[in-house]
């Protein structure tokens, strides 16, 4: 993989390594270093993948393990966030990201992997490795949870607007 094809390759996929490594340690800076550290495996590695679709796999699945590998560190376990904000997909949806960021990540992902990079179950099972069933019961549930948060929120409001008038 020569420089140009490198830089090719952060240029497009750079956002999405981002946001999965976001969505499991909720931390910006953190995210932040992990989506540096796939990078650089690979450069490192000079892996040359046979289509794009297979790098991004790859680069996914990297950014997985790189997070999860984080939040098992002894540092991680006993180091407190000093910001707790996380940026969410720009394309309007910020309330239900708010309330996305509220799941687990093993719920949070196949949303994003889902909704966000239009992956079908069949593509989020071999990118986590996984057989497609759990892919689909890890949607419903979450969908499930969202829903209730959701109807939750809703009545919240509902009742305080009650209360006001």
């Amino acid at each position: 993989m020569g420089r140009e094809e490198f830089a090719e390759s952060v240029r497009k996929y750079r956002d999405t390594v981002f946001r999965v490594a976001l969505g499991y340690v909720k931390n910006v800076y953190d995210a932040d270093d992990i989506a540096q550290n796939v990078f650089f495996k690979m450069y490192k590695k000079q892996k040359s993948f046979v289509t794009e679709e297979a790098e991004k796999a790859w680069l996914i699945r990297v950014a997985i393990n790189e997070s999860k590998d984080l939040l098992k560190s002894a540092w991680k376990k006993n180091a407190s966030d000093l910001d707790e904000s996380v940026a969410a997909p720009s394309n309007g949806d910020t309330g239900l990201i708010d309330y996305v960021k509220g799941l687990k990540p093993k719920y949070r992902t196949v949303i994003y992997l889902f909704y966000y990079e239009r992956y079908s179950s069949k593509e989020i099972a071999r990118i986590l490795k996984m057989p497609q069933s759990t892919v689909t019961t890890q949607l419903n549930r979450a969908r499930e949870q969202l829903r209730e948060i959701i109807t939750k929120e809703e009545n919240r409001y509902g009742e305080a607007l009650q209360r006001n008038v």
